[in-house]
């Protein structure tokens, strides 16, 4: 049964697959390496993994290439994690408790779906399309000028009646 080995710490820049490779090359072809780029710009992500055939060699590498300096930076070597599909979006998530006295009822952590749904509401809210006819707005309080420009406003006002009454 083969394990992978999570590799930390790898420099941000352009390097190959082959130059990790080279690092484990004195454990052999059974040992294979995967480098993780950025799609856009080709870089290494800062991290990587490692294949090996059983969990007794893993533990050997470990101890032997932890803290290796690769291109000037100590490599980090552990077991990675089981890759689990699905479990982020599962509404059996414990529930976050807040730390708040005032409340006894705790909130279910946000997850990607509740995020969207509650943006797509405040969208909606928005775009509603009718306004409220509130009584602020139907009275003159709603239209009355800037009272810093009042005066100005008045002016001009008289002025372009004078005009159209010529």
């Amino acid at each position: 049964m083969s394990v992978r080995l999570y590799i930390g710490n790898l420099p941000k820049e352009e390097i190959d697959r082959q130059d990790l490779q080279a690092v484990f090359a004195a454990e052999g072809d059974a040992v294979t390496t995967k480098l993780i780029k950025d799609r856009k710009t080709g870089k290494c992500r800062g991290f990587g993994f490692l294949t090996v055939n059983n969990d007794e060699q893993a533990d050997q590498i470990i101890e032997k290439y932890n803290g290796h300096l690769f291109k000037e930076s100590p490599i980090k070597l552990e077991k990675a994690l089981p890759r689990t599909k699905g479990e982020e979006n599962s509404e059996e998530q414990p529930a976050k408790v807040t730390s708040h006295a005032t409340t006894s009822n705790p909130s279910p952590a946000p997850t990607k779906e509740n995020n969207r749904k509650e943006k797509n509401s405040k969208k909606s809210r928005r775009s509603g399309g009718a306004r409220e006819n509130t009584p602020a707005a139907s009275t003159d309080e709603a239209i009355r000028p800037d009272p810093r420009w009042a005066n100005e406003l008045e002016k001009l006002k008289q002025m372009l009646a004078a005009q159209t009454t010529s």
